[in-house]
């Protein structure tokens, strides 16, 4: 059985190559494929001799020998989307996906699934229960999986780079990929030049983070800081007014006039608001005036608000 190898995301496959072309593989090399393990390329139910294909940051979807790789990942390795549910609403968000990994074609979303990837040339690879479980870690994972590629963090400075008057929204203790994906979407909707968000101990950007931002993750750069506070003041002396969004704030967020300067809003979770150190560093605390009975706002939900009045703040500037 012949081997052929394609290398990177970015090169136009050759036709035989292609999604959904080919002549079905021989009962003699499927037998083999089973035999030694190796999961064959699937390509809309048919199936092309094995092939190893390498996803955007050097990942690998599958292994000479049958081996794929496993989740244990590092924090810039590869993300394992698992489930019918979940990878077809990964898709349809158009979550940079790498590598589709199928059991079989039996389930309607499972094809829908294969239907998407196929449209966005996604690398179908069939394999076996035992392959899958491995990529998975034995998690549930419904005869399907999804690779998505490792996201690319901005540095910090990058934020500054080529604004006049910059918008960055920094996130403080946000764990939940969600809040953050709610965060950026807001952030793109009011001009922001990018979000900040600590290496640790905090949420970053995975596939739950791209449904939730609704595809502005390709659009708003995301930024990694190693120590958030040491962060803030580089921005203050850079030129930046840093108001952090906490219940504790003397000044409401709609008054702050300082809003239509280079300006950088510090979010903080819902509950614990913002870090002490975080707290101190900034310039001042705001808040958000509340009338009805809730005690405090979702972060994707405050950080919505007090954008909307820095951008109202800014337009009338």
């Amino acid at each position: 059985m012949s081997k052929s190898r394609k290398k990177g995301s970015g090169n136009t496959p050759k036709a035989e190559d292609r999604h959904w072309y080919g002549k079905r593989q021989s009962a003699r090399s499927a037998k083999s494929a089973a035999r030694t393990g190796t999961p064959t390329a699937r390509r809309g139910g048919k199936r092309p001799t094995e092939s190893r294909t390498s996803g955007e940051g050097g990942a690998t979807a599958a292994r000479p020998g049958g081996r794929v790789p496993t989740s244990r990942r590092t924090p810039d390795a590869p993300e394992i989307v698992t489930g019918r549910n979940a990878v077809v609403e990964a898709l349809r968000a158009a979550v940079p996906g790498t590598a589709l990994y199928v059991m079989s074609d039996t389930d309607e979303r499972v094809r829908e699934s294969i239907q998407l990837a196929a449209d966005r040339r996604i690398p179908l690879l069939e394999v076996g229960k035992p392959e899958l479980d491995r990529l998975t870690d034995g998690s549930i994972h419904q005869g399907i999986a999804l690779q998505v590629r490792p996201y690319r963090y901005a540095h910090p400075d990058d934020l500054l780079r080529g604004a006049t008057t910059p918008l960055i929204v920094a996130v403080d203790g946000i764990t939940d990929p969600r809040n953050l994906g709610a965060i950026i979407r807001s952030a793109a909707a009011f001009g922001a030049n990018g979000v900040l968000v600590p290496e640790r101990r905090a949420a970053g950007v995975t596939a739950g983070a791209w449904k939730a931002s609704a595809g502005t993750l390709a659009s708003v750069p995301v930024a990694r800081a190693t120590n958030l506070a040491r962060t803030l003041k580089a921005y203050r002396q850079a030129g930046c007014f840093v108001a952090g969004l906490d219940a504790r704030g003397g000044v409401a967020i709609g008054d702050l006039e300082v809003a239509a300067d280079p300006f950088v809003l510090v979010v903080g979770s819902e509950g614990k608001g913002l870090g002490r150190l975080v707290a101190d560093t900034c310039d001042m605390l705001v808040t958000i005036p509340m009338s009805g009975k809730a005690e405090s706002l979702n972060a994707g939900v405050a950080a919505g608000i007090a954008l909307y009045e820095v951008s109202r703040r800014r337009t009338d500037a």
